[in-house]
């Protein structure tokens, strides 16, 4: 009986270039645009042509997307791992579009063993996925305009700076309203305090002491036209910020009402002492989806997560190194459970603690710790039992400890 054939997708933008192996011959190759006549096509050409096993080198968006509803299997292959594949195909080293998608389809066809193949997630964890990646974009776009901002005020108006956070609500609404030490040079104590009033300031200093750190800053020697042209930055600054941070306030509402509705949930809440915690455990879920054969074991977790180290052996040196390769959104949100937990879960503490006596520094021992955590991860998320201390850990025999 002849083996299926199997087909090789070079995704791209605005066309990909695809191939179709069998065994081993290149038995017809075609490109489509990524449109909906296109992806239309592909999926028409490869049911016609046999095909059951694709090749592609990301693992999700609509093309992937089209390829598993029209039934064929699909594997996410890590370009670097396409790239380490070439010279297997090719004595030149050379690369093209039409070559990648003839090595994917080899690929697919000898090595689909070692490749994870994709699973469609559920509706409730696409949207949950949505809603956390978008918010971190978000988040990194807000981090960047309050660096430029921040940076901008140090040049010549640093005592503007008499917040924590020169993004926050209340700080973006002062800068609007004294983008420059001469806009603010009326305010005293009580209309700064009718400021603070109307903006629900939740500080503990007094309006005669954030004048005070106003005034005792250093003042800049700006002349007239650099005043007017700083004032438009800080404006503009503050006309972009504004709508990110109330933005990212809705997404995380958004997020709260997703996650509550998700039937995961359950399982990872008691690792969170806040029941009103929402990004970690949000983010969690969406990265490790709904396919549990997609972590057969807590070290491919563990490794995917990017808490276990690399180890590099070769003669005589034998190292572990900090992996790099993996997922970041799932790396951050395993660390930031970690560095929480610390603080009030009495196993979590002492596996911290014996890590820094081991000396490890304080990344390494938050990835210790996130190492640890794992095992508590996997085993709740494969039986879809919520997390218990006295079922899941070494939690009980701490108990001494921890009083």
């Amino acid at each position: 009986m002849a083996a299926a054939r199997t087909a090789g997708v070079d995704w791209a933008a605005e066309a990909h270039e695809v191939c179709v192996s069998d065994e081993g011959r290149a038995a017809e190759r075609f490109s489509v645009a990524h449109d909906e006549e296109g992806i239309a096509a592909l999926t028409a050409k490869l049911t016609r042509a046999g095909v059951a096993r694709v090749a592609i080198e990301r693992p999700d968006g609509i093309l992937v997307e089209r390829l598993l509803a029209a039934g064929l299997e699909v594997l996410a292959i890590h370009p670097n791992q396409v790239k380490a594949a070439r010279p297997r195909f090719a004595v030149a080293h050379g690369k093209s579009d039409r070559f990648d998608a003839y090595v994917l389809a080899e690929l697919a066809r000898t090595d689909a063993h070692r490749f994870r193949v994709l699973v469609p997630d559920s509706d409730e964890t696409k949207a949950l996925r949505a809603l956390t990646r978008t918010r971190e974009d978000m988040v990194a776009a807000r981090v960047e305009l309050a660096n430029q901002l921040r940076a901008q005020l140090a040049a010549f108006w640093p005592g503007a700076l008499i917040f924590a956070d020169v993004d926050s609500p209340i700080s973006l609404a002062f800068l609007r309203r004294c983008p420059t030490p001469a806009d603010a040079k009326g305010l005293g104590p009580k209309r700064l305090a009718g400021f603070l009033a109307r903006h629900r300031y939740s500080g503990r200093r007094s309006p005669t002491e954030l004048l005070e750190r106003m005034r005792s800053a250093p003042a800049g020697r700006t002349g007239e036209l650099e005043a007017e042209a700083r004032r438009a930055a800080v404006l503009g600054l503050v006309g972009a910020l504004e709508p990110i941070v109330a933005e990212i306030r809705e997404l995380t509402s958004q997020i709260r009402g997703a996650l509550a509705a998700h039937p995961d949930a359950a399982l990872f809440a008691p690792l969170f002492r806040d029941a009103k915690t929402a990004i970690c455990p949000a983010t969690l879920i969406a990265e490790l989806g709904d396919c549990r054969e997609r972590y057969p074991s807590e070290g491919a977790m563990a490794a995917d997560a990017g808490m276990s180290p690399v180890a590099l052996e070769s003669g005589k040196l034998r190292v572990a190194t900090f992996r790099r390769a993996c997922d970041k959104r799932l790396r951050l949100a395993v660390a930031t459970l970690a560095d929480s937990t610390r603080h009030w879960h009495p196993w979590a503490r002492e596996v911290y603690a014996r890590a820094r006596a081991r000396g490890q520094d304080h990344p390494h021992a938050i990835r210790t710790l996130g190492r640890a955590w794992i095992r508590v991860l996997w085993r709740c998320w494969q039986d879809r039992v919520p997390y218990d201390p006295a079922r899941h850990g070494n939690f009980g025999q701490l108990q001494p400890l921890g009083g």
